[in-house]
């Protein structure tokens, strides 16, 4: 028999969640037959597998031993490389600067060697992270930004403060700020883009189109254009609603695609030729991002340096950053 007493990090989850993920040997069958014959035990009395676990709970398992047996000899995330710039950190939160290139979240391709399981590996070196003792809640991300996009991405270190920063992106209270250079030269200088996007699941597209359709989300983006030349320009983006390739299609169906942008943009042997091979990869860059602290309430404000390559595209354009 093993108990588990329930703290901030696990409350509020279902019981048979907390169970998956605390004893992940034990089938599912055997779950709900252990919890209909009192060998699951929330507070020494039967439970439903729906019942809400608060804090001070404590959950009893009366299972055979095998099932608590270690799973990893080897956690996965200590394959993730050391390679980790944090802009700030404290007990609560994270903020990192994700390097373009890197997968923000594991997935069917790559799984070992993400921010997420670079965030992981760095937290339980520093001893602030282990799987074994946080039954159901490991550092999760906030936000999180496209493969070839770099810049800032935010992490919680515990269920509060994810649950926090979570309800902020919802209620539009975290302001994210974007650099880009698109091709040619905006009429307006400063605007609101609005549409509204569908996205193809399987292909992981999406499209634009200024009246709404079945399936679609509104999209809203800010931009202010802060340097010309040579045919193309350096735009500052505020994201006023999330959505998967938000910027990068938004600013394409207006005509004005993001260099380096060989998916909804020119091809990437363009910009080679323009600008010479390697200067170029994507030019969209998480570069500023503002928000109230989920436990201090003090107001952030962080920016994070452009990587070398849109630096020297910069210099080559006679643009600077004002």
């Amino acid at each position: 028999m093993k108990s588990f007493d329930i703290g901030k990090n696990d409350a509020g989850q279902r019981v048979d969640k907390f169970i998956k993920k605390t004893v992940p040997n034990l089938p599912d069958s055997l779950m709900y037959k252990y919890i209909r014959l009192k060998r699951i035990k929330l507070n020494g009395k039967r439970c439903e597998i729906s019942t809400r676990l608060k804090e001070g709970d404590r959950v009893d398992m009366y299972i055979n031993d095998e099932f608590f047996e270690q799973r990893f000899d080897r956690y996965d995330f200590m394959h993730a490389s050391t390679n980790l710039t944090v802009l700030y950190e404290d007990e609560n939160i994270m903020l990192l600067d994700k390097k373009v290139g890197l997968l923000s979240h594991p997935d069917e391709r790559e799984y070992n060697d993400t921010l997420l399981t670079r965030i992981k590996r760095y937290l339980y070196e520093k001893g602030e992270y282990n799987p074994s003792d946080e039954n159901s809640f490991s550092p999760a991300l906030i936000n999180r930004i496209d493969r070839n996009t770099g810049g800032i991405v935010m992490a919680a270190k515990n269920a509060e403060a994810l649950r926090i920063m979570n309800q902020k992106l919802k209620d539009r209270e975290i302001k994210k700020f974007y650099l880009c250079v698109v091709h040619g030269i905006l009429k307006e200088k400063d605007g609101t883009l609005h549409g509204w996007l569908t996205k193809d699941e399987k292909k992981n597209l999406v499209k634009v189109s200024s009246r709404k359709t079945e399936g679609s989300k509104e999209i809203k983006t800010k931009y202010r254009v802060l340097a010309e030349n040579k045919g193309m320009s350096l735009v500052e983006v505020e994201l006023l609603t999330g959505r998967t390739h938000q910027i990068r299609v938004h600013l394409a169906s207006i005509g004005h695609p993001i260099l380096g942008d060989d998916v909804y943009g020119r091809p990437k042997d363009f910009c080679e030729q323009k600008f010479g091979r390697g200067l170029c990869g994507q030019t969209l860059h998480a570069g500023e991002i503002r928000f109230i602290h989920p436990r201090t309430g003090e107001s952030m404000a962080l920016t994070c340096p452009l990587p070398d390559y849109f630096e020297d595209l910069l210099r080559k354009l006679r643009m600077s950053v004002q």
